[in-house]
């Protein structure tokens, strides 16, 4: 765990914990930390939600798969990212969504019903464990309404200059890196590669943005 105290100090569910409290908080909550290889399955949809997850190192992506076999993708995923934390808080009885490594990744998993639920140790560090749960539950949702705001706009044009605005506000500046690459992007904002490809050479020719990979310019 020493490996990834870098990353563990950023994640949100430990804030206010002190280094000193750490060890006894990961034997108390059964946490382990599992590696995955480019590619393979951290969770897949069907199964009971009873961990949470914490990716350490590397990138992962939470998809959707329909009857079909069409994957939306949900999220993505990088160090220090929580996920299945709002189906393990639902008590849902099987997780909706998949979770892939989009690159070799170290996750940590942690027991959800030993957050939770009352220690007979009657450790000091839960009821912050609990506090920081609930905010974390909170920015999710903000996430996912950000996300169908996103999503409801009736082109792609209009879907891609909302998510761009939005990493430009949440960066700071007009220029900023988005977590995809371009097929993870139509994917996240559901929309054909080859037209949001179009949309995008379209916005570069009219002076609205200018982009190189995954780094973008809003020039409007």
């Amino acid at each position: 765990m020493d490996a990834y105290s870098d990353v563990i100090r950023r994640v949100r569910l430990f804030r206010g914990i002190g280094e000193e409290e750490r060890g006894g908080m990961f034997g108390c909550l059964g946490a382990r930390v599992r590696s995955f290889a480019a590619g393979e399955a951290i969770l897949l949809a069907g199964d009971p939600p009873d961990r949470i997850g914490v990716l350490l190192d590397g990138r992962a992506s939470i998809v959707r798969e329909d009857a079909a076999g069409v994957r939306t993708l949900v999220a993505g995923l990088g160090p220090g990212d929580l996920f299945a934390e709002l189906f393990a808080c639902a008590e849902a009885e099987a997780l909706p969504v998949s979770v892939f490594a989009g690159t070799a990744a170290a996750v940590l998993f942690l027991d959800y019903r030993k957050i939770v639920r009352s220690c007979p140790s009657a450790c000091p560090f839960h009821a912050r464990l609990v506090e920081n749960m609930l905010a974390v539950v909170a920015e999710k949702a903000l996430f996912l309404n950000r996300r169908l705001g996103h999503l409801s706009r009736r082109t792609t044009r209009e879907k891609l200059l909302s998510y761009l605005a939005e990493q430009a506000e949440r960066a700071g500046s007009r220029t900023f890196a988005i977590p995809f690459n371009r097929q993870e992007l139509a994917d996240y904002l559901c929309v054909e590669r080859s037209a949001m490809s179009a949309q995008l050479g379209k916005l570069r020719d009219e002076g609205i943005l200018r982009f190189q990979g995954s780094r973008f310019e809003l020039l409007v």
